[in-house]
Parts: structure tokens; sequence; C-alpha cells
């Protein structure tokens, strides 16, 4: 059986749609390669495309889509409210099987080799992929955004780890790694207010002092006037979805508001959806076998 990777690429980019799908072509009618899924977010003014496929088919095409989204996007007229710092922002590897992490670390230093000479955009490693610890975390890198990028690279302790050692004039920098699954899972408030999302995020996210393994903030769906807590959850095996889901209830009281709904962004691991449905079915003794599309 062969080995097959999972790709997770961010571009700046979610309200022209003609980019958009010109983005991803790149993906589609590629030998080793499948296009799963994209979300395009015009609050966020960003795309998150979900691709799969043997590693060196896959590689192939995450380097082009490079090219051809430092070709479309223009970060000098970008905004959104998503913190951004490049066309593409940040392209996370993920092993599924028949590979490992240090697989999916391999074939992302090897795409930033290429990517950065064939188009002179700078990346930095993150996450299991980090040269060092400062570089870890995705925030850490992405503190300043595309505007404070330049200054922030003048420091030698982030010298980009391929590339050139200045931005992009117009593609900013990428962050490029390997990792496990990731959620981005979304909860929408009855109220529109910001500062109540602001806070809701503040107190689940991990570096507030809240839940392990989860990063949060605050924006207005602007269409729908309404406040959401944006959250990426990257490892739901130690923090379920349904806990932070709960958390968020629970603080959003503190302010009269209430949940609206939720939404999920790409792509989720079935085991995620399994624990929230024994946790709030109460059930004993379940596990995935249970499930009849997981025995067929």
């Amino acid at each position: 059986m062969n080995p097959l990777m999972e790709c997770v690429p961010n571009y700046s980019e979610g309200r022209d749609l003609v980019k958009i799908e010109k983005i991803l072509d790149v993906f589609r009618g590629k030998d080793g390669v499948k296009l799963l899924d994209y979300s395009s977010d015009s609050n966020h003014n960003r795309t998150v495309v979900t691709v799969v496929g043997e590693p060196g088919a896959l590689g192939d095409a995450v380097v082009e889509s490079v090219g051809r989204a430092l070709e479309l996007i223009d970060m000098t007229k970008h905004e959104g409210q998503h913190p951004r710092m490049g066309a593409v922002d940040v392209i996370p590897f993920i092993p599924i099987r028949g590979c490992t992490m240090a697989d999916a670390d391999s074939i992302a230093r090897e795409t930033a080799r290429r990517a950065a000479g064939r188009f002179g955009q700078p990346f930095f490693l993150y996450e299991e992929s980090a040269s060092a610890p400062h570089r870890k975390n995705l925030a850490d890198i992405r503190k300043g955004q595309f505007e404070g990028m330049a200054a922030k690279m003048a420091d030698p302790a982030w010298k980009p780890d391929f590339g050139p050692g200045s931005v992009h004039p117009t593609g900013g920098v990428t962050a490029i790694g390997a990792r496990p699954p990731l959620i981005a899972f979304n909860v929408n408030l009855d109220t529109d207010r910001l500062d109540v999302a602001v806070n809701i995020a503040k107190a689940v996210r991990h570096i507030g002092g809240g839940l392990r393994c989860c990063k949060a903030m605050g924006v207005i769906l602007e269409e729908r006037g309404v406040a959401q807590v944006s959250i990426n959850m990257t490892d739901y095996t130690q923090t379920a979805v349904y806990r932070i889901f709960e958390m968020v209830k629970m603080e959003a009281r503190r302010y009269g508001a209430g949940v609206l709904g939720c939404e999920i962004v790409g792509l989720v691991p079935m085991q995620a959806l399994l624990d929230c449905a024994a946790y709030y079915l109460q059930l004993e003794g379940f596990d995935g076998t249970q499930v009849l599309e997981n025995r067929m």
C-alpha cells in the first residue's frame, strides 16, 4: 500500500473566486494527488485547502501552488480578520497512512527548499519541524503579521530557515512543517459584541490559562452581525471538541450570551466526532468499532 500524506495549505484569499479557483486548479487532475476539500471565508479573507497524496507528488503540487499564489495574491493589499503573514500563510504536512511524522518533516523541508529556490519566498519551519523552540508555535512566528515581518526578520533570531533573509515584497513569508491533525472549530455567539468573543477566547485558550492544545481568538462575522470564537485544536486526543464547546458556553453566560451554532472548517477526524457523540449521549463502553461504516 502506497504511503499517504495530507497537506492543508492556507492561502490569504477568501473573496475573489476567480483567484481561488486558479489556485485550486493546481491540485486538480494531478496523478497521485487528490483535492479533498476547501473552505473560503470572506471575513477571514482566507482559503483552507485539504489535499492528500503520495508524498512526492503532493510536494510537487504544493510547490506549484506556492508559485500560483504568489502570482495572484498581493499582501500589500490584503485585509481580513485572521492573522496572516504571507500569500501562502502556512503549509502543514500530516502523516496519514504508511508514513511517519519524520516523513512529513522531510517532505516539508524539501518543499520549502524547492519553493524558496524557485520563487524567492522565505520559509519558517514550525511545529514538529521547528529549528528552534521559539519557532514551534505558529502564533509566535506570525506575530507582527505581514506588516511587521520586515522589522522582525532584521533580528538574527528570526532569520528564515529557507529562502532570502528579507520579506517577499508581495508574498510575505510562509510557515511550513509537520504536525498532527488540527481541527478548526468555530463557535458563533448570539451577540454582536467583539469584546465578548475576545474575552471568551482568552479564557479558553491554553496561553491564557485555558485548555491544552487550544488556540482561540474573537472575530466579528460582518455579513451576519454576530461575534465568533474562532478556535484551532492542535490535538483533539488531549482536549476534546465537546470540552472546548462546553467551556465556551460557560464563559458566554458571564456576558448574557449564548451559542447560535458551530462550524468545522475543512475536514475532521471521525474519532473527534465520535467522542462528542459518546459524551452528549452518555454512551457507556462505546467505541468506534460500533460504527457501521467502520465495519464495512
